[in-house]
């Protein structure tokens, strides 16, 4: 494994405050020393907890901050006017411990929607929160958030905008379940050792979880805690260029296009990786509606967990979706091989032909509409009794 790159700037500290797990960190901070340029992208969905709307105020004000703190186990979701009043105060708390401003501190939790924070465990946690400081790495940070996953998300890369210059970039996430972007989805760090812009650092984040973040889907389900916030700490001394934009968005949506793989690929309870490619749509918006129709059908996803290519699920999926299409001029492809060409099967034997292909942990779905020239891509995952078992047990 190569060396972690850790961006200039950050440090990283954990520990274990009991408010749902046992053994095992579940409170995070990401500090820097300095105030860094911040952005963030936040959740859709009208219940909105209140960590997305404490740090979404605390942006609007400064498109500064100091560190994000991270907790698991306690979503403060629906938690009204007393949910936000705690947050506030785990803010203040860590604030106070780590010589910082309140507003510095963007918070960010993930667990059980209703249930209230414990105040009482976050004051009891916060010495050995700072005492982790110089023991604790990104790793542990990443397992600290760590909810249903089965293995904490830390991708890392770095690029050169001038010769002799290198700044660093590092991505953490968490979440296997309750995945269906509208923003990002789950939990998501992005840091950053360059030199940027605030207004900059903010349209970058946007595009790159468009990209990334937004195209893929477990179950269909948006949770109240999605968000994804950025720090551009300036740690390195290499300021961003305006001329240099292109290659940090290039960067920067490389990097979430990896975050965004791995949570595929812990899927709760799943066992494949399935990218959905659709063409030759009327416009994008049909594109988008195809895909997310087909990767969202509970019988598709079922029959790609038991190996079954049955193009007649995706066909039915495409027929009820907003995409306008000609039924006669629609192909199917599963892997590279055609299973459906202009409106009509082949009549082989494709279990068969198959059968290695559908073995794969990971599978390609690409549809042809024959009604423009737009697509979209999606990833997604097949749909198994696991996830069911795991859904069913969350609160017990």
């Amino acid at each position: 494994m190569d060396v972690i790159s850790i961006p200039k700037g950050f440090y990283f500290c954990s520990t274990a405050a009991g408010f749902k797990y046992q053994g095992r960190d579940d409170l995070g901070f990401i500090g820097c020393d300095r105030r860094a340029a911040a952005a963030g992208v936040f959740t859709r969905n009208r219940f909105q907890a209140a960590p997305v709307q404490v740090a979404r105020t605390f942006l609007s004000g400064s498109s500064t901050a100091a560190g994000i703190l991270i907790n698991a186990g306690q979503a403060n979701a629906c938690t009204g006017e007393e949910g936000l009043a705690d947050c506030l105060q785990s803010c203040e708390l860590v604030a106070e411990a780590f010589g910082l401003e309140k507003e510095a501190v963007l918070p960010a939790s993930t667990g059980v929607i209703g249930e209230k924070m414990d105040l009482n465990r976050w004051e009891a946690a916060l010495d050995g929160l700072f005492q982790s400081r110089s023991q604790t790495g990104p790793l542990d940070v990443a397992k600290a958030m760590m909810t249903t996953d089965t293995f904490p998300k830390l991708v890392w890369r770095s690029f050169c905008p001038d010769e002799g210059q290198e700044v660093r970039l590092m991505g953490l996430a968490k979440g296997s379940g309750m995945i269906c972007p509208d923003m990002a989805t789950m939990l998501g760090f992005i840091l950053c050792d360059g030199d940027v812009a605030p207004d900059l650092l903010q349209d970058v984040l946007g595009a790159a979880v468009d990209q990334t973040f937004n195209r893929i889907t477990v179950d269909g389900d948006t949770s109240t805690n999605d968000c994804v916030l950025a720090l551009a700490s300036s740690g390195s001394g290499v300021k961003i260029k305006p001329e240099q934009r292109e290659e940090l968005q290039r960067e920067f949506t490389g990097l979430c296009r990896d975050l965004a793989a791995l949570l595929i690929q812990d899927a709760e309870g799943g066992t494949k990786s399935v990218r959905i490619q659709v063409q030759g749509a009327k416009n994008r918006t049909q594109a988008e509606d195809a895909a997310r129709t087909v990767a969202h059908s509970p019988l598709v996803k079922t029959a790609l967990y038991g190996r079954d290519p049955n193009w007649g699920r995706i066909v039915a999926a495409l027929g009820r979706s907003a995409a306008e299409f000609e039924p006669e001029l629609v192909s199917i492809f599963i892997g590279e091989r055609p299973v459906f060409v202009r409106g009509r099967p082949l009549g082989e034997d494709l279990d068969s032909l198959l059968a290695p292909c559908m073995a794969r942990d990971t599978i390609l779905i690409r549809i042809e509409l024959g009604a423009g020239g737009a697509d979209f891509e999606i990833l997604t995952s097949d749909l198994s009794p696991d996830y069911v078992k795991i859904n069913a047990d969350y609160r017990s």
